[in-house]
């Protein structure tokens, strides 16, 4: 065997074994919150792109740092359907299969929904204090990044392949993805690379969170087995 295959087998075998036989037995079926995900992400794309469609998808779901919070928060469930009109759709669609249909089978719908959002609602919160921050300050923003509209299910995206990285032992994995965003907003500074990056934060938050309720944990179940 060869090393490459070592690591491959050492980094992704745990996701591979977890995500293999659902997909063989059920197919599509074992993912069916991430097809719905799919499927919406592609009509709202056709109907934003069409005359009579751009308005009503932005007044639904277009999130932007200068809104008032009660709109946002309103405007934040289906603002994760909503992809960036300048890039291509088919690449998010792919990404969205991929990341959501993966999470969808090895932490369930619930779960794959509570950590998108938590993604999401990260990389809102980031542009509103740092629209209120101001460019001078280190973590601030321009002004006019507060009229762009948030980044869509990327940031969920982005989030969730962290969170499945830690969870399942594919560090590398996990790393290279946090590393490419860093490297995104080195290379284009742009309001999409620092929300991306807020993602991660928020993230890596509860991952912090979770590691820490589970070790307050292990001595209660110790204590029970004496």
């Amino acid at each position: 065997m060869s090393p490459l295959v070592r690591w491959a087998r050492a980094e992704w075998g745990l996701l591979y074994a977890t995500v293999r036989e659902p997909l063989l037995e059920r197919r599509l079926r074992a993912i069916p919150m991430t097809a719905g995900v799919v499927c919406l992400t592609a009509v709202v794309q056709l109907v934003q792109n069409q005359p009579w469609g751009y308005r009503p998808v932005q007044a639904l779901g277009a999130v932007r740092a200068a809104d008032p919070l009660w709109l946002a928060l309103l405007r934040t469930p289906l603002s994760l359907f909503v992809p960036a009109l300048d890039l291509p759709v088919w690449g998010a669609l792919v990404q969205i299969l991929l990341v959501f249909g993966i999470a969808e089978i090895c932490l369930g719908r619930r779960r794959t929904l509570a950590i998108a959002y938590v993604a999401t609602l990260a990389g809102t919160w980031y542009a509103r204090v740092g629209s209120a921050l101001g460019p001078h300050h280190p973590l601030g923003l321009p002004v006019t990044d507060a009229q762009v509209v948030d980044t869509g299910p990327s940031a969920a995206v982005v989030g969730l392949a962290v969170y499945l990285g830690r969870r399942y032992g594919a560090h590398v994995t996990a790393s290279g993805v946090a590393a490419a965003m860093l490297a995104e907003v080195l290379v284009k500074d742009n309001l999409a690379g620092k929300e991306h990056l807020a993602a991660l934060a928020g993230v890596a938050l509860l991952c912090a969170a979770e590691t820490l309720r589970e070790r307050q944990r292990r001595p209660v179940a110790l204590d029970g087995v004496g």
